[in-house]
């Protein structure tokens, strides 16, 4: 089977991202990649303390973390669709990024102190298990995981979006948002999923070492880094449901 026919539920590493993308004197390097992704996170981290501070000095912070939220949605879909912007986007997308889960953790914080910290460790911690369950097989990406965690990305993200727009009509989301137990159970699911998705980007990303050109490495992080901050949002909205629930 060709490689090009490995799928994955992180845009950033769909087929078409990297059809044409053979042919480079340099080509994408595991080191280039982790990195590029450091960098990045030490932009969102930036931007992140930046806004918490402003929580802290008692400073409404909406608008920073709704633009914050609509620019890495235009940044992500331009990397998307213009590659070679990568290196331009990713760490424009991190500083963006990191504008709303500024305000989205310090909110967090001031009504449960050290909470965001603790899902930042549980996001790391995360991470590094399912790249060893990737390294030893001890979890194998196969054609038929690929599709489970595609269509249960995709379902959950029509959600997400199906409440985002009745927000806008003052219709409250309280099956998601709220504390009971299919709130409980609906994030539960999507921080499960949002932990599997990292296999198949693990899994995509492999194939494609020593053969996509140097610049695909900024579209890799970009990647990385939609699914790490994925994690970390479901990671703490669920922790927020629990302790308020218990």
């Amino acid at each position: 089977m060709s490689i090009l026919n490995h799928k994955t539920s992180n845009p950033a590493f769909n087929n078409s991202l990297w059809k044409g993308h053979t042919s480079s004197s340099k080509k994408m390097t595991l080191s280039g990649i982790i990195f590029k992704t450091f960098f990045c996170l030490i932009l969102v981290a930036i931007s992140t303390w930046y806004v918490w501070d402003l929580v802290h000095q008692g400073i409404n912070v909406k608008w920073y973390t709704s633009l914050g939220l609509l620019a890495a949605i235009i940044l992500s879909i331009l990397t998307s669709y213009k590659h070679k912007w990568a290196k331009i986007t990713a760490p424009l997308y991190s500083l963006a990024k990191g504008l709303f889960l500024g305000g989205f953790s310090a909110y967090a914080e001031l009504q449960f102190e050290g909470m965001p910290m603790r899902a930042v460790g549980v996001t790391v911690i995360t991470f590094f298990v399912m790249l060893l369950l990737y390294q030893f097989q001890i979890i194998k990406v196969t054609k038929q995981f690929r599709s489970v965690i595609i269509s249960a990305t995709i379902t959950i993200m029509v959600v997400y979006l199906i409440s985002w727009i009745l927000n806008f009509f003052g219709i409250s989301a309280s099956f998601i948002y709220g504390t009971s137990w299919f709130a409980i159970g609906f994030n539960i699911i999507a921080a499960s999923v949002a932990s599997l998705a990292l296999l198949l980007d693990f899994s995509f990303i492999e194939r494609k070492i020593n053969r996509a050109p140097k610049y695909m490495e900024w579209v890799a992080t970009w990647g990385l880094l939609v699914t790490l901050i994925w994690l970390y949002v479901e990671v703490l909205r669920l922790m927020k449901k629990l302790a308020i629930r218990f």
